[in-house]
């Protein structure tokens, strides 16, 4: 079964995928303010290709909702996914003006 799980420290922090108590996947994250900026994201070969960069995303954006912050997309896959649905993640989404 997978759960997840944010993991913050002072600053600097992942979102933490497991899958059956085994780290599956991570993606690598800051909070500064009000902005949460999301650097890498990472699945291990073993899990790839069943979802799990989706089902890590979705954490990092419930995260976002739960404490109003933007993300700001440096993460090539985050950033990808946020063009693809501008409408699903607009509330969320850090823009520069």
């Amino acid at each position: 079964m997978e759960r997840t799980a944010v993991v913050l420290g002072n600053v600097k922090g992942e979102v933490q995928l497991f899958s059956d108590d085994n780290k599956a996947g991570k993606m690598d994250i800051s909070v500064v303010g009000n902005k949460l900026t999301v650097y890498h994201t990472e699945v291990d070969d073993e899990y790839a290709g069943r979802g799990f960069a989706k089902l890590l995303l979705n954490q990092l954006v419930s995260y976002a909702r739960e404490n109003d912050l933007k993300i700001v997309p440096l993460c090539p896959y985050v950033h990808a996914q946020f063009k693809r649905n501008p409408e699903e993640y607009n509330d969320v989404w850090f823009k520069e003006n």
